[in-house]
């Protein structure tokens, strides 16, 4: 839709990419009605904030009748499919849309989207950085945000035809797109969201929409050592290029690792990209992290020098594997964005040193046996917290005869969780915040559990040995 004058848009959910759309849809002539289930008083942050624009506030449930009349369906991320009023739009035949369609639909300059299972905010971050860098001394912009940040659509109008826009983009927000980006990165493809997506084939073909919409001229970039992304190698239009830890296969082109150095290869060069000593970031999945924006930053024409110095002064996201303190011995560190077993899993295997892990949240019907078997390899002790906790001791099973013993703790929230992880935990060891659930059943989101848990891991008193 590229004139939105007079057009009776629908925004369901009042969450920051609802709110966002709404105000770049009123600003170009739409009417607009933000409908969410919660109530009035519920929302009143939310509401103040587009109290200067003209909107229609329908609160308390989703009522069929407000479909009449309707041009367009935009759905916040948090809104599922299979909600009633989603059908009846469906087969109304009113189409559905989101802030990220529409604003690649407006937006005038190249753009890259990363998605992927895990790593999609760290991978997103570097790219940012080294796009950055490239340009400090043009006029050009870049533009981060998506799925992180605040959504592009607010910055849609500003945005020059020279500029840069990178997207992380979920798995939540493909479901109704219907347009790619200039290039599409799938990093992996674990089972993750399955309690929103039911099924793994619903999570996957979500995601493979990110590369069904390519033209012939764009470029897909996918994780090759991961069966779940390769597999999708041969569904985008354009030219595919991959990354990986595991060497590239006769015909392939891409970056990999070779003697502390990541380089592109293809039928024509091979082009030394980045040294490992630049790389602050810990555990093998932020090398395949670092993997993955090196290609992207390759394919951006980005020098190798650029790329380098993007990356010698960071050491992480927050809440992704960030050191909050050491404290009588005891090195804590925040993993609160690990929402999934999976994520657990890749954080535990970044630490050689004893570990205290902490798990809960609220479950996303996952798998946690994997976790379970890597627990009884590597992790002394876990305190469980959060409405999860039952589900979790049962899926992790108990120690086995001939494996690591460890113990297990079961807490109510986060704070008794640290207080117990403090108590278990011995000098030399690291306690890991790595949740694999999220924070919704005491938290509004992960970046507000790990700020917590900061809170309470600097309010921790630092004993005072004597000297005998």
């Amino acid at each position: 839709m590229e004139n939105w004058t007079n057009k009776n848009i629908l925004i369901l959910g009042a969450a920051r990419q609802g709110l966002a759309l709404a105000r770049y849809l009123v600003k170009h002539g739409a009417k607009v009605t933000i409908n969410d289930k919660k109530m009035p008083h519920e929302l009143q942050e939310e509401q103040d904030s587009l109290k200067d624009i003209s909107i229609e506030w329908m609160l308390g449930a989703h009522f069929s009748s407000l479909l009449k009349g309707k041009d367009l369906v935009c759905l916040s991320g948090g809104i599922p499919l299979d909600l009633p009023l989603i059908k009846d739009a469906v087969r109304k035949k009113i189409p559905l849309s989101n802030d990220t369609q529409i604003f690649l639909e407006a937006c005038p300059c190249r753009t890259i989207g990363i998605t992927g299972s895990a790593g999609k905010t760290t991978t997103t971050t570097i790219v940012g950085r080294m796009a950055k860098e490239a340009n400090k001394k043009t006029n050009n912009k870049v533009w981060v945000g998506g799925n992180i940040g605040d959504p592009l659509i607010n910055y849609v109008d500003e945005i020059q035809e020279d500029d840069l826009a990178i997207l992380e983009i979920s798995s939540f927000q493909l479901e109704q797109m219907t347009r790619s980006t200039d290039v599409a990165v799938v990093l992996n493809m674990t089972p993750n969201h399955l309690d929103r997506h039911k099924t793994m084939e619903n999570y996957y073909n979500a995601k493979t929409r990110l590369l069904k919409y390519q033209k012939l001229t764009d470029i897909a970039i996918i994780g090759r050592d991961d069966e779940g992304a390769r597999s999708m190698t041969k569904l985008g239009s354009g030219k595919v290029l991959t990354f990986g830890s595991k060497p590239l296969v006769a015909g392939e082109s891409g970056t990999y690792l070779l003697d502390d150095y990541i380089y592109f290869r293809d039928n024509r060069m091979e082009v030394p990209l980045i040294p490992d000593y630049s790389i602050h970031l810990r555990g093998d999945h932020n090398l395949l992290n670092v993997l993955a924006a090196a290609l992207i930053g390759f394919v951006e024409g980005f020098s190798p020098k650029v790329m380098s110095r993007a990356l010698e002064d960071f050491y992480g996201v927050a809440h992704r594997l960030e050191m909050v303190r050491k404290v009588n011995g005891r090195t804590w560190y925040n993993d609160s964005i690990a929402t999934a077993p999976e994520r657990s899993m890749a954080a535990v295997r970044a630490f050689d040193e004893p570990i205290v892990l902490m798990l809960g949240g609220r479950d996303k019907k996952l798998p946690w046996g994997k976790l379970g078997e890597l627990i009884r390899q590597r992790v002394d002790h876990i305190v469980l917290f959060g409405e999860a906790a039952p589900k979790i001791a049962s899926g992790l099973g108990s120690s086995r005869s001939g494996h690591r013993p460890y113990s297990i703790s079961h807490c109510i929230g986060l704070e008794d969780a640290v207080k117990v992880a403090e108590k278990v935990s011995e000098e030399g060891d690291v306690i890991l915040l790595s949740p694999g659930g999220t924070s919704f059943d005491e938290f509004k989101d992960f970046a507000e559990r790990g700020e917590r848990f900061r809170e309470l891991v600097n309010e921790l008193v630092e004993v005072e040995v004597e000297e005998e």
